[in-house]
């Protein structure tokens, strides 16, 4: 009996996930290929969710999806393990040995065979190695980094509660992400003062710091100046041209010499793909580490090895780092690679399609944009509408991976568990 073709995406992230589960569906259910998702987490979350993990407001076991349980459900099988290293010759991925909490180790180093492999391995926060960033400063860029400051802002928060101190927090960036962590600070903050049995919170002082002339500068500048107004009004400090030149356990110097003080300090500008690029068998990379790639999603040099989402650059018409292009890039492979592999037929360039832009400060405001530029949002009830937008496309995430009734049922059972628990993380 021939071999199955084996089809192994590397990365369960909006782009991974779905396509894991779409090709499962339609060729691993029917035994045409053999679908293998390799992620170094057991759990999928929505990746413009990662704040509110960080501020403690989303803390339902249902925001995360298990692969174990997809894999199961959508007839792919699932790895744990973090790819190190890719051959090109033999067609083999190395992943990491698994480790306990404990730092015992539970699964060795393991080799990956691969007919095809995708790689969607996600990007992470550029510090352009920046002195002490990487010493002295907090990522978010995936949950367990997620998880971790928000553990580190829960014991500075009762600290600060405890010795009627106020809380600095420093966040360099000015992009979606610093932007809406700054915001749900206060929210997490307001939340948790319902919890304190009349006990004054301490202040939070928040300072987001961006290097170049305005936040938010994927949104028109009216967005940023509405932006800014609102982070003003909840007390956070904006400094723009604010250009980080060092960091240490006190906080930031800038390039002009003044320093930002602060007892927990994150680091959430840039993008760049994860350091393991450099080891995929000599494909070709741009300066932030993105593979490149053709409008077919393959490599330069490989046609037998694919890239999405943010690790991957398209050099003849560059998309955005952005969710909905990693899922629109999904979606196309998903459909084009059973042909390709089946049928032989040539794959089809991919081509994107903006659908527009939201930015949700929390409970307190939000804006959107259209792709032709139309800005909708601003004000309470103007802003509501983006609010709205924004967790709508979540739930559209959440449908397309589980499936119209269980999406339906996990939207329930997030209002139930709103209802019954605290709607912010206390331990």
């Amino acid at each position: 009996m021939s071999q199955k073709y084996r089809i192994v995406i590397v990365g369960g992230g909006v782009a991974g996930l779905a396509l894991a589960s779409r090709l499962g569906d339609r060729m691993g259910k029917s035994g045409q290929a053999e679908i293998t998702l390799v992620d170094k987490s057991f759990a999928h979350v929505w990746k413009p969710m990662l704040h509110c993990f960080a501020a403690g407001t989303a803390q339902n076991e249902n925001d995360r999806i298990s692969f174990m349980s997809q894999a199961s459900r959508h007839h792919f099988e699932f790895w744990p393990g973090e790819i190190t290293a890719l051959d090109r010759g033999s067609k083999t991925l190395t992943l990491a040995p698994v480790l306990a909490t404990d730092g015992s180790e539970v699964l060795g180093e393991r080799t990956v065979h691969y007919d095809a492999v995708v790689l969607s391995i996600g990007s992470r926060a550029n510090d352009f190695r920046t002195p002490g960033v990487a010493e002295h400063c907090l990522f978010i860029d995936n949950l367990v980094e997620a998880n971790g400051f928000n553990e580190k802002f829960r014991m500075a928060l009762l600290r600060a509660y405890a010795d009627n101190e106020e809380l600095n927090i420093s966040i360099v960036g000015g992009g979606a992400t610093g932007t809406q962590l700054a915001a749900e600070l206060h929210k997490a903050l307001d939340l948790v003062s319902l919890y304190s049995f009349g006990q004054k919170p301490p202040r939070l002082k928040v300072t987001l710091l961006e290097a170049g002339p305005r936040i938010l500068p994927a949104f028109p500048e009216s967005v940023s100046e509405a932006a800014t107004r609102q982070l003003e009004a909840l007390d956070v400090t904006v400094q723009v041209n604010a250009m980080v030149s060092g960091a240490d356990e006190h906080g930031f110097i800038l390039k002009d010499g003044s320093r930002v003080e602060a007892s927990l300090r994150v680091w959430a500008a840039g993008v760049k793909a994860p350091d393991v690029t450099t080891r995929f068998g000599g494909l070709t990379l741009t300066r932030s580490g993105q593979i490149e790639v053709r409008p077919t999603l393959q490599t330069v040099e490989d046609d037998a090895i694919f890239a999405m989402g943010d690790c991957a650059f398209i050099s003849e018409a560059p998309v955005a780092p952005t969710a909905q292009a990693a899922r629109q890039q999904a979606h196309h492979l998903a459909r084009q690679i059973p042909g390709w592999i089946t049928a032989s037929r040539p794959l089809q360039p991919f081509a994107f399609h903006n659908k527009g832009a939201i930015v949700a400060l929390g409970s307190y405001n939000g804006w959107g944009t259209f792709s032709g530029g139309t800005v909708f949002g601003g004000g309470w009830l103007r802003g509501l509408s983006a609010r709205l937008g924004h967790l709508a496309l979540y739930r559209q995430h959440q449908f397309e991976i589980y499936g119209p009734w269980r999406g339906f049922v996990s939207c329930v059972v997030d209002w139930l568990d709103n209802f019954v628990r605290p709607s912010v993380r206390l331990d």
